[in-house]
């Protein structure tokens, strides 16, 4: 372990690394959203004598106005949580498939997936999970009273707010899909129209569900006015909710999934999470080879690292499923013994064709979902990541409460062996259950190191949801990098099916690649899938990956400040702090 923090703290003297800006420094809390207006929600709540647990509950409820494409009431997600005592915990407020729904509800006569059935209108939905995680963070960790977090979410949904040019090209660029459910044309476009850049979107409906929320709490949501709206709509529209489907959704409380990486301790997300056993599985097997000394991008540390991939995939798309539903094993997945016993199989010099490991063909994927991470001045920590599932989810409103609702369905497997949206291939474990909730790849992650908070950290993306959260702990920890370097770095995807690699324009170089596709790695250039959302404690580069900052008479300064980060690869979002 000794050897390779000292190639780690060679390492940055020997890169070629292109200018990123610094993070931005705070001394005493950080925000980092998607959104500008949710992030300074969240701040002010921090200003305010609130926690980070605190600050997370106002962001959630921000992101619902002001970022409609992922941030919700109508959807779900996960949330890992690090209390300042050293306390690890983790929600599970995933979505849940209804009551009525069956194994083979998408499938038509003949057995085959009926393409668009479980992504758009009322059948795609499952029931939403994200108030109720709200309610049960701020109940459990909480300090401040729920109508002070949520007000500035109905103050913006109510009063509306200015859209940027981010805002209004996310709007545009669904106003297709969105045009068709007449509530929802009502809210999202202007007269028919897609707003634009300077205009003011208002929700009033939101607005007044937020109000109710905030008033009677998630009684409201799973037994009031607003659930029986959605329960209406739903069956008015081909959908099969139910009263007792809402009124039986409760939030799971669970172990974080727990591993190690070079002296680092990553806390992540356990199942119906798949994005934790990705990670440490990969890092496990990554951690019998010197990536410091390969180099990052070099041939020799992608090829590991896509071979790594492959198989963490491969084990996630036919072994994981909800735990309440499926027998796990995670413990032998992210062992050491069974790390090695996988890399016992990657030969250097050739690629492992993906359909030796198991399964059949898939097709490409997309994004979805947003993430956002928060730490205090105490150094609680919070990281989120929760969903609709598509952008806008399945482009429906139930009318009168300005709640998009999720098409979290398409995340079950349709059909065993079928691909959804994002080109997965998954096994019998995610097949549709009543009361089941489907895998997922959100990965909200913290790392310490010695006991100290180092990072927290997540990401939209969909599928490549784990694979951008690793990639930038690998550029921290293997490589030295700042969070910004770290973050703005080309990122390559590997999911075991389809068998190529995904890798960002100038991501690697022509002869890397020619190497590459030597050894049989079949290439494929792709768009960014990833908003990273990040912070790390200290200093700019991860805690223990630098010396550690000392004042003017060489007495070391204590980590008492935060750095944070957001993703440039979309045009929107903020990291601010005070």
């Amino acid at each position: 372990m000794a050897a390779a923090g000292a190639l780690v703290l060679a390492q940055p003297a020997q890169m070629a690394l292109a200018a990123s800006p610094v993070p931005v420094a705070a001394d005493h809390g950080m925000v980092v959203t998607a959104h500008r207006l949710a992030t300074e929600a969240g701040l002010d709540v921090l200003r305010h004598g609130g926690n980070a647990i605190d600050a997370a509950v106002a962001v959630g409820y921000a992101l619902a106005v002001t970022f409609p494409e992922a941030g919700n009431l109508g959807g779900g997600g996960f949330m890992t949580v690090r209390l300042a005592d050293g306390s690890t915990h983790f929600l599970d407020f995933r979505e849940t498939a209804p009551g009525a729904a069956r194994a083979d509800m998408y499938l038509d006569k003949q057995g085959n997936v009926i393409p668009g059935k479980s992504a758009r209108g009322w059948l795609a939905a499952g029931i939403p999970g994200t108030v109720a995680g709200m309610e049960y963070a701020r109940e459990h960790w909480g300090s401040q009273p729920r109508a002070d977090l949520m007000a500035p979410a109905i103050r913006l949904a109510g009063d509306g707010f200015v859209l940027d040019r981010g805002d209004a090209e996310m709007l545009a660029e669904a106003a297709g899909e969105l045009r068709k459910d007449p509530a929802t044309a009502a809210i999202f476009l202007n007269s028919g129209a897609p707003w634009h850049a300077g205009d003011r979107l208002v929700q009033t409906d939101l607005a007044h569900s937020l109000k109710a929320i905030a008033d009677h709490g998630a009684e409201a949501f799973y037994k009031g006015p607003i659930g029986t709206a959605m329960i209406d709509a739903s069956r008015r529209n081909g959908g099969i909710f139910t009263k007792a489907d809402f009124a039986r959704y409760t939030v799971r409380a669970m172990k974080p999934l727990e591993c190690d990486y070079r002296g680092y301790h990553i806390i992540s997300a356990p199942p119906p999470s798949s994005g934790g056993v990705v990670i440490c599985e990969t890092t496990a097997i990554l951690s019998g080879y010197p990536m410091t000394r390969m180099g990052f991008h070099s041939a020799d540390a992608t090829h590991v690292l896509i071979e790594a991939l492959r198989r963490a995939y491969h084990d996630r798309n036919l072994l994981l499923g909800d735990p309440d539903f499926v027998k796990l094993d995670t413990a032998r997945l992210i062992s050491p013994t069974y790390a090695a016993t996988l890399r016992a199989g990657i030969a250097m010099d050739k690629a492992t064709p993906s359909l030796s490991l198991g399964g059949v063909t898939a097709s490409p994927e997309g994004n979805n979902t947003t993430h956002y991470s928060i730490v205090d001045s105490a150094g609680n920590a919070v990281s989120v990541t929760y969903t609709l599932n598509d952008w806008f989810g399945a482009h429906v409103t139930a009318p009168g409460t300005g709640i998009l609702m999720n098409d979290e369905m398409d995340d079950f497997s349709a059909k065993p062996g079928a691909t959804n949206m994002y080109g997965l291939v998954e096994g019998p474990n995610n097949a549709i259950a009543p009361g089941k909730r489907p895998l997922s790849s959100m990965t909200p992650t913290i790392v310490t190191k010695d006991g100290q908070l180092a990072l927290v950290i997540g990401t939209p993306g969909g599928s490549r949801i784990p694979t951008g959260v690793l990639q930038v702990m690998l550029n921290m920890i293997d490589y030295g990098m700042t969070l910004t370097e770290a973050i703005e770095a080309p990122r390559i995807h590997q999911q075991w099916l389809p068998d190529q690699t995904y890798y960002e324009r100038y991501g690697l170089s022509p002869d890397t690649l020619a190497i590459l596709a030597a050894r049989g790695q079949k290439m494929v250039e792709h768009r960014h899938g990833n908003h990273i959302a990040a912070i790390v404690a200290g200093s700019p580069r991860i805690a223990g990956a630098t010396p550690p900052p000392v004042d003017d008479e060489g007495v070391e300064i204590p980590p008492a400040h935060l750095f944070g980060a957001i993703d440039p690869r979309l045009p929107m979002g903020l990291a601010e702090g005070y």
